[in-house]
């Protein structure tokens, strides 16, 4: 066996990770009954990617409110039969060994949505849809406009947050991240792209992440100080006049500060049009540049495909761990096969162990 990065365990707060392959939250749309249930296909989804050797499984962006959902069939966690739900599905992949993780989520002005294979653009209300809501009346281009919260429609997302977080914890959630990337309601309020505030949610950089670090204070008061909290950003808008990786550098420290324990570094979401250098590890760098500024853990994701790509970000100090969507669903157990072809340990079902390979593989 080697002494593979990227298969050794990683400890945050009371928690040990056993490795750093983990699994990026991917929206399945599959709440069949349009009140964020999940059915078997989460358990499956799910339960295939913790079999598979992942660290860390995430689940979708799981709604706080009805109204936070990005379309009708996202998942939720606003009331006590959700949370019951998916506390079968977290059972399920504590049993494989893993840690079961759940993403907090307001889809803000990108919200009442179709799914790609159900429809374009906004659902109206007509149809079944809802009035989505942002910082400002600004919307996302091609989408219907949002209603402005006002500040008790604010204090009310953080409220929704919160109670979503407790629940998360009584389901069994190991982990909890928070939403603020992709072009979401967090990253919403963070952008001056769709932030034209001019009270106290808007304008200056502090301001604006004002909401972010409000709720982060609440979820922390809310789970007490053992469960770990990350925050998703987006690094960069790759925009103009958009949001910065040095503005994502400083409100990290902030939310560092408020209980933030770890923060996973995408990028883009808020406009349709940014120009974003899509390529093998391209977002690799700004998970770098927020490790490096705040001193905390940071996941990389983005087109990280071979083993050796991952083994290489975590080996040079870029990132703590590397979140996997696309290749997971292609394989979802490329951790054991990355484990071999690395020559790591891996825990492998007692039921597969059949097919473990006798040595390690190297791939073409």
């Amino acid at each position: 066996m080697t002494d593979s990065a990227l298969f050794q365990p990683v400890r945050i707060r009371s928690l040990t990770v056993p490795n750093r392959v983990w699994v990026s939250p991917m929206c399945q749309y599959s709440a069949d009954g349009l009140d964020g249930m999940p059915t078997d296909w989460h358990l499956a989804h799910l339960g295939a990617l913790a079999r598979g050797g992942a660290g860390l499984v995430m689940t979708e962006a799981t709604a706080v409110s009805p109204e936070a959902r990005i379309t009708g069939w996202d998942l939720g966690i606003w009331n006590d039969e959700q949370r019951d739900a998916l506390a079968r599905i977290v059972a399920f992949i504590h049993a494989q060994g893993a840690v079961a993780a759940v993403q907090l989520a307001h889809a803000g002005r990108k919200a009442s949505t179709y799914p790609e294979w159900r429809g374009h653009g906004s659902q109206p209300v007509e149809d079944g849809g809802w009035t989505p809501v942002g910082p400002s009346a600004v919307a996302f281009p091609g989408y219907a406009e949002p209603a402005a919260l006002d500040a008790a429609g604010v204090a009310g997302v953080v409220a929704d947050f919160a109670a979503a977080a407790r629940r998360s914890v009584d389901a069994g959630f190991d982990v909890l991240e928070l939403h603020a990337a992709h072009g979401y309601l967090l990253h919403q309020f963070l952008s001056p792209l769709a932030n034209r505030r001019t009270d106290e949610w808007g304008g200056s950089l502090q301001d604006r992440a004002r909401l972010l670090l409000d709720v982060v204070r609440a979820v922390r008061a809310e789970v007490g100080a053992d469960v770990p909290l990350f925050v998703r950003f987006s690094g960069t808008d790759w925009a103009e006049g958009g949001w910065t990786i040095e503005e994502t550098e400083t409100v990290a420290g902030w939310a560092a500060e408020a209980g933030a324990d770890w923060f996973d570094v995408s990028s883009g979401g808020m406009v349709p049009d940014a120009r974003i250098p899509v390529g093998p590890g391209y977002q690799v760098p700004l998970a770098a540049a927020v490790r490096t500024a705040t001193g905390v853990p940071v996941n990389a994701v983005g087109l990280i495909e071979t083993a050796e790509q991952a083994e290489a970000a975590i080996a040079s100090g870029s990132a703590d761990a590397v979140m996997l969507a696309r290749p997971l669903l292609r394989d979802p157990h490329l951790p054991l096969a990355w484990a071999a072809e690395l020559g790591a340990e891996a825990a492998w079902p007692v039921q597969y162990q059949r097919a473990r390979p006798r040595r390690a593989t190297v791939r073409a």
